[in-house]
């Protein structure tokens, strides 16, 4: 089950969490159709598993 998206630009000061739905969120990367967030983590993670194999 996945996670709903949340936006931590516009979230910030609120009550509620707003959810990162496409131009809503400061990060959103309209190419890709994710928040910039979510692809620096894939990024970092495939940096990271790429160093672990080399070791």
């Amino acid at each position: 089950m996945s996670q709903t998206p949340i936006c931590p630009v516009i979230s910030a000061g609120q009550d509620v969490p707003q959810i990162c739905t496409e131009e809503n969120c400061a990060w959103y990367m309209k190419g890709y159709k994710t928040c910039a967030v979510y692809i620096l983590a894939h990024n970092a993670a495939l940096d990271i598993k790429k160093k672990q194999s080399v070791s």
